[in-house]
């Protein structure tokens, strides 16, 4: 018995296809995004809409799925900590091989389950190797102030004058001349 839910979006029945070598079928659908699409700064809401426009291909070590997912993902910005939203429009392909397969022994091919594909895993490698590691809300992103946190984007010339305390002697000291030369002037 498969623990697949064939009435899930992200899960394929391939049964009008399966073991019938160049027989295809392509798939347009609306899907939920799982949970966990995504890295900690940046991801595809869990919830939010995802269109997937598939073709699967019966082959003869499986079922060849292939197509694009197109989803909304938002973060923010890693320098100002604005919000950041961005379309994915990702390329999919991945070989689900038949249980009994010669293929479905290695351990990097995905399997089919009782004639019903799972694209939650192939789905989320591919968000998440498209995702940026550090998402910016402009690329020349200023960021914020490492003194006070004001955004550096609303006041470009913000700044602090403050002394690095490994000069702050030597600052003291042109003070003390400084003001010796107005007494002698």
């Amino acid at each position: 018995m498969s623990s697949l839910d064939p009435r899930d979006p992200l899960v394929l029945d391939t049964r009008t296809i399966a073991r019938r070598p160049g027989q295809m079928r392509s798939i347009e659908r609306m899907a939920s995004a799982p949970t966990g699409l995504g890295l900690d700064v940046v991801s595809v809401p869990t919830g939010s809409d995802i269109q997937l426009d598939l073709r699967l291909e019966s082959v003869v070590e499986g079922v060849l799925v292939s197509g694009s997912c197109q989803a909304q993902a938002t973060g923010e910005c890693v320098r100002c900590l604005d919000p950041v939203s961005f379309a994915l429009a990702l390329p999919i392909q991945e070989l689900y091989a038949y249980p009994d397969a010669a293929a479905a022994a290695a351990d990097e091919i995905e399997r089919l389950e009782d004639d019903l594909i799972d694209l939650t895993p192939v789905l989320h490698d591919a968000v998440v190797l498209a995702l940026p590691l550090q998402p910016l809300c402009r690329v020349d992103c200023p960021g914020l102030c490492a003194t006070c946190g004001a955004r550096l984007a609303d006041d470009p010339e913000h700044g602090h004058d403050e002394v690095d305390p490994r000069w702050a002697s030597l600052t003291e000291l042109n003070v003390t001349l400084a003001a010796s030369d107005d007494k002698k002037g």
